[in-house]
């Protein structure tokens, strides 16, 4: 059965939106898993976002997240003066957001092996 016009334009946008909510949904555990390593600043985060995970993430979004991450006792911040250009803001995980971080992680593993579980016969199909 062919879906109508109206139809695909619906099934188009939804999995738009729903890539976007899904995507918005692991943000905070992808900046706090790339922080995992040491400090880093906002550049840099948004780089390792985005050749880590492909997210791409505006700093207008990243920067308030980082704020409420520190707000949240996560992270630290800290200005460190450049040898050349402006000073930068380091972030870096606290005990508290390795913890947290460490829990997400252990979270998102369980989570996408049973999803990947309910998931294997339609990616056979689609095969």
């Amino acid at each position: 059965m062919a879906l109508t016009a109206t139809q695909q334009k619906i099934a188009v946008d939804g999995n738009d939106k729903w890539e976007i909510q899904l995507r918005k949904g692991s943000l905070e555990l992808a900046v706090l898993a790339a922080l995992w390593t040491g400090r880093l600043y906002g550049l840099e985060i948004l780089r390792r976002l985005a050749d880590g995970s492909d997210l791409i993430v505006p700093e207008g979004t990243v920067y308030p997240l980082l704020a409420r991450l520190k707000d949240d006792g996560l992270v630290d911040s800290e200005w460190v003066e450049a040898e050349a250009g402006h000073p930068r803001k380091y972030y870096t995980l606290t005990r508290t957001g390795r913890r947290r971080v460490t829990h997400m992680a252990s979270y998102w593993s369980e989570f996408s092996a049973k999803l990947d579980h309910l998931l294997a016969p339609i990616e056979k199909e689609g095969r």
